[in-house]
């Protein structure tokens, strides 16, 4: 699918979504965001529409992202109905937490061809059981929680990792808990 000229929608606005929303901006896609506490001052400053409501974003866009924090206001807020409000030709991408979207939900929604795909980087149960049906369902982009694997981040897990153990066996721990 082309993105330019398409709708990105972006549930959350936040360190993650602000930088999905500049990359949406890059491919000429027009961007929406909502979330319940999202101004339009934050939108404007970051050259995006503010949407009228969550049920407006689902309906409105091409590709819906989910950038919110894990909470119980967030729990389950992508379920059946709002799946139902995307339209057949849309994906849904999920790399914050998997709660945030009911997976039975989706997996009913992708069967049925309701939307037209998912991209997830999030599962409830990780590593993603060998049987799962995000595993084999033809319009299913599956990654194994690969969010944080960067060089940088792995330089610095290390690194702190060996400092911890030296600073441990001299007597003096650092980073406690």
């Amino acid at each position: 699918m082309d993105l330019h000229g398409r709708t990105l929608g972006l549930l959350g606005l936040g360190k993650i979504g602000s930088r999905m929303a500049a990359i949406g901006r890059a491919f000429g896609m027009d961007v929406v965001a909502w979330s319940r506490h999202l101004t339009e001052e934050r939108t404007d400053a970051l050259g995006v529409r503010l949407a009228p409501g969550k049920d407006a974003l689902l309906a409105e866009s091409d590709v819906v992202s989910v950038h919110l924090v894990l909470s119980d206001r967030t729990r389950g807020l992508i379920g059946e109905r709002e799946l139902s409000l995307m339209r057949p030709a849309s994906y849904l991408v999920n790399t914050s937490r998997a709660a945030i979207v009911d997976q039975e939900a989706l997996v009913a929604a992708l069967r049925a061809g309701r939307i037209a795909g998912a991209g997830l980087d999030v599962f409830e149960l990780e590593p993603l059981p060998a049987g799962h049906a995000f595993r084999t369902l033809p319009n299913v982009l599956a990654t194994p929680h690969l969010g944080y694997v960067t060089e940088l981040n792995y330089g610095t897990y290390f690194r702190e990792a060996v400092e911890d153990i030296d600073a441990f066996l001299a007597g003096a721990p650092i980073r406690t808990l």
